[in-house]
Formats: C-alpha cells, structure tokens, sequence
C-alpha cells in the first residue's frame, strides 16, 4: 500500500470509523460518500465500539506475498454490535479456537512489514475478548 493511501485509512484503519447517515441513521463501513439506503450524501462520521461476534471465518494457507510468513491464518466476518459486518484477520487465538458466534474485540496489530526498509503497517484485526476477572 503507497503511503498517500495508508494515511488517508488511517482513521478506518485505526479508529474502526464509518459513516453515519443523518437522514435514516444507516451506519456504513467502511465509509460512504451515500447512504445505500435513503441515497442521502447528509452523513457524518460514526467511530464504532469494535466489539461484535464472529460470524463464519476462514483459515488462509496460500497467502499473498505481503503475508507469507503469517500463513496459516484466520480471517473472519464479524458482526459488530451496531449491525455492521466487517471483515478482518483474526488474531490472539489458534486455528482450533475459532468457533462460530464467538464474542470478539478490535485491537490494533501489525498487518505487514513493507520490506525490509519500508513502513510498518498497522490495523484493526480481531480477538477474544481480555479476561479481566483473571488478571
């Protein structure tokens, strides 16, 4: 991904943020410029909470390049607690753990290295929510 691109999802990226529309209250992700609903372009931008469940999943075992050494891995959709689906890698559990229905939160991880001299990219995936009773 070029830089000027990276920057310009960095809230997607990072913040989970989508677009809320101010005429049926439609919230979209990743952001629309029109509401598919109501085709109202009166939206304002919506952060979502970034927890959701798991609805299906997949295990990648024939990467792209840029995820080579991660293969395999799981990516999965998942149903955001506003009613929004979205797509995103799986992370902090083993390819057995992953079950359908599954309660999920967003967390912020590394997506790739750009080579060995490129930029670090980093984004949204998705894992089991923290225990905090056994901290």
């Amino acid at each position: 991904m070029d830089i000027p691109r990276y920057w310009r999802l960095k809230d997607q990226r990072y913040k989970l943020q989508g677009t809320k529309c101010n005429g049926c209250g439609h919230l979209s992700f990743p952001p629309r410029l029109v509401c598919p609903e109501c085709k109202s372009r009166d939206y304002s931008d919506y952060r979502f909470k970034g927890r959701g469940t798991l609805y299906t999943y997949t295990i990648i075992y024939q990467a792209p390049d840029r995820f080579d050494d991660q293969a395999p891995y799981l990516v999965g959709l998942i149903d955001l607690e506003e009613g929004v689906r979205v797509t995103a890698q799986l992370t902090d559990m083993t390819l057995e753990e992953a079950r359908i229905g599954m309660p999920l939160e967003m967390v912020i991880r590394q997506i790739y290295e750009d080579g060995a001299r490129g930029p670090i990219l980093y984004g949204f995936k998705f894992r089991p929510p923290f225990n905090r009773e056994n901290r």
